[in-house]
């Protein structure tokens, strides 16, 4: 191209290519514009672009990207419910030899030679350059004998990460590792897990819980958290190109299962424990006992009883006092005849 000559975006340009020459652009043309839709390698839950997985040491992170891989390589279902379209993947398994790999995948294929499972889509490596020294190239090298590359698993970012230079602010050093991994992503149009731990201390906000500083967060385009409360283990995700998720996890055999949404796990949960102290108190007990011997928050019981009482888990034997009771069952009494 001869100097001073302008190159403005084509009709095909990808929403997420990473194109200087793209970088500016009137709204009336990009209205115009085409873009591909996203590519969804686990609907919900992981898109085209760089994902941060991360959950505190044998939280069982790597449990959940081998099952993810595996799904993916295989066509399979992740989490053993959602559905993956079959492509290639590339798991860096950088803390593991391949004698763990070979076990953790038996773990979770157990049935594999009865159906028939091929996992040749399913690339392994357990030593890999640095970003900065040719990791890159590597995945070029991958991605070009593939038909359909679709995601790589990094496992564990600190394997990989550019060295921070003396005196280089913390949070410009951490975004400026991990940018190469997303535009990567965006430009070749494959999703990159990259896995990671999370601090000792607990964070209100689950992204705040990532190792590192938000330079590691910012430049992601998704966050996925592995924790455990006090009632099930979560799965909370949040990105540019997902909704904010928040799904309750059971862990089986080696592999993480779906339960179901974490706010009505944990509802479901907490109305157990309510039922549970009714059912062994000897008289209706007040919510502000309920919250005492359950430890839930007062409020929360409040709304809870409101709820079970609707459904007819629990009753009222005073409709004007505050007091609960589980519903008493009538006891038919037996005719002369059904002796």
């Amino acid at each position: 191209m001869s100097v001073g000559t302008k190159r403005m975006p084509t009709l095909d340009t990808h929403a997420n290519d990473n194109n200087p020459q793209q970088a500016t652009v009137d709204a009336e043309t990009l209205l115009g514009m085409h873009f591909e839709p996203l590519e969804y390698i686990i609907p919900n839950y992981v898109v085209e672009g760089l994902t941060v997985l991360g959950g505190k040491p044998k939280m069982g992170k790597s449990w959940w990207a081998y099952d993810a891989a595996i799904a993916v390589a295989t066509g399979g279902k992740a989490m053993g419910t959602i559905p993956c379209q079959q492509g290639d993947v590339i798991y860096l398994a950088l803390e593991d030899n391949l004698r763990r790999v070979a076990d953790r995948i038996r773990t979770l294929t157990p049935l594999r030679k009865k159906l028939g499972l091929d996992l040749k889509r399913l690339k392994i490596r357990v030593d890999a350059p640095r970003i900065d020294n040719g990791l890159l190239t590597e995945l070029d090298k991958w991605r070009e004998s593939c038909v359909n590359p679709r995601l790589v698993i990094i496992d564990v970012y600190m394997k990989v990460r550019a060295p921070r230079k003396r005196g280089e602010d913390v949070y410009a050093a951490d975004y400026a590792a991990v940018v190469p991994l997303q535009q990567y992503a965006a430009k070749n149009h494959i999703a990159i897990v990259l896995v990671t731990h999370t601090r000792k201390m607990e964070a209100e906000d689950p992204l705040e819980s990532i190792s590192g500083t938000n330079g590691v967060t910012g430049a992601a385009d998704a966050v996925l958290v592995l924790s455990r409360n006090s009632t099930a283990t979560v799965l909370y995700g949040r990105g540019r190109d997902i909704e904010e998720i928040e799904t309750a996890m059971k862990f089986d055999a080696g592999r993480w299962m779906i339960i179901g949404d974490a706010a009505e796990v944990k509802q479901s949960y907490e109305r157990r424990k309510i039922l549970r102290i009714l059912r062994e108190s000897i008289s209706p007990l007040a919510p502000k006992d309920i919250a005492e011997q359950s430890g839930l928050k007062p409020g929360n019981v409040r709304t809870l009883l409101g709820k079970m009482m609707k459904a007819g888990e629990i009753t009222k034997p005073e409709p004007s006092l505050s007091l609960y009771c589980t519903p008493i069952t009538p006891v038919t009494p037996i005719t002369p005849s059904e002796v």
